[in-house]
């Protein structure tokens, strides 16, 4: 049961799902035609739930299609992201089930350690290995039994860019070793970290180049957005002044994640009237919600890079950070100061740089966090 559809996070059905229409099109496009697909946004997008969406568009239409979804951003190495996908293979395909069957009988082999998660109730896989060649030989069978399944397979490994954090060194390039050989699986790499992701598929020395088509994801087009969030409401006996609906999508710069929070604390409510006082009252009470996490980051940041971070909120976006006007107004020192500050901030997930063919342009990276530096300084 839905009762707020301004879902914050995963994947409640095609109806709570705006748009990405032709996104969804182009993977199922790929998925059939044998491409495996590269996804590239900035976090908070709706990159996960695109690839639901999609999966679930594929279950629909392909029901010879199974599907598996692993976000791999919390492991840390390669026993750690086989355990991950084992927990996921095996609360996927039960053992009456012909892969699970194989998939059961292959990991009782290596003494497998199974708990139960304490939240979701699923079971969780743990393997035991003495040595990497086993790791490896693990790995490349577990991915044998999915390529040998009786029906086709789309496999989605979320924030990918992770395998280049693990100690191993060989990740990249065994990972590519089987996956080049699979006909039968269809892969989503997707990932938050543009510059990392772009090394690992856009490298020519790396072993993953050009072997995947590439799908970047924007923000979703205001008038869509829009309709979406007017539709929600009015559907649930709610009434939004249409000026309402643009101080949201205004405030919010039509991000994702930060427009379906803010609807969805104004949906919680209640009103039967939504008006741009509604909304600004909302504004206002995230941003004192948020304040204390905010207060904490100046404290840890050097003084220059706090400097260029209100700079960066205060204009909105900011294209020539090294100009004498930007570095004059908020004091942040120098060139190569300015210049330092953006990368680090970078790095840190602070501020999003924005390229194009034409600019380069940085922001904040959260937008509440942005509106809260440009009212409080």
């Amino acid at each position: 049961m839905i009762d707020n559809p301004f879902i914050v996070k995963g994947y409640a059905g095609p109806e709570f799902f705006c748009d990405r229409e032709n996104e969804t099109s182009e993977l199922l496009m790929n998925i059939l035609g044998g491409y495996d697909t590269v996804l590239v946004s900035p976090r908070r997008y709706g990159k996960s739930g695109l690839i639901l969406h999609t999966m679930e568009c594929l279950r629909q239409s392909h029901p010879e299609y199974s599907t598996l979804y692993v976000d791999i951003s919390t492991t840390t190495s390669l026993s750690s992201l086989i355990d991950l996908l084992s927990s996921v293979i095996l609360n996927a395909y039960p053992e009456k089930t012909s892969l699970g069957k194989k998939f059961i009988s292959f990991i009782k082999t290596m003494r497998p350690y199974i708990s139960v998660n304490e939240l979701s109730g699923n079971p969780e896989v743990h393997l035991e290995f003495s040595n990497s060649i086993q790791k490896e030989n693990t790995l490349g069978h577990i991915l044998s039994i999915l390529e040998k399944n009786p029906k086709p397979i789309l496999l989605a490994l979320d924030e990918f860019q992770q395998i280049t954090e693990y100690p191993e060194q060989n990740i990249e390039a065994l990972l590519r070793s089987h996956v080049q050989h699979m006909h039968n699986v269809r892969f989503i790499f997707s990932g938050s970290k543009r510059r990392m992701m772009a090394s690992i598929f856009n490298d020519a020395a790396r072993p993953f180049y050009a072997s995947s088509a590439t799908l970047p994801i924007y923000k979703l087009g205001r008038q869509v957005y829009r309709q979406f969030i007017k539709r929600h409401f009015e559907e649930n006996g709610r009434d939004i002044e249409e000026d309402a609906l643009d101080l949201i999508l205004d405030w919010t710069r039509c991000h994702t994640y930060y427009t379906q929070s803010l609807c969805n604390r104004i949906y919680e409510q209640g009103n039967r009237l939504i008006t741009v006082k509604t909304v600004l009252e909302n504004c206002l009470e995230i941003l004192n919600r948020e304040s204390y996490n905010y207060l904490l980051l100046r404290e840890i940041l050097p003084l220059q890079q706090w400097r260029f971070l209100v700079g960066v909120a205060k204009e909105g976006s900011v294209s020539q950070i090294t100009s004498s006007a930007f570095i004059s107004k908020y004091k942040i020192g120098s060139t190569t100061t300015a210049v330092r500050a953006a990368e680090s901030l970078e790095q840190k997930e602070l501020i999003l740089k924005n390229v194009t063919k034409d600019s380069v342009s940085y922001e904040v990276y959260d937008v509440f966090f942005s509106r809260w530096l440009e009212n409080e300084f």
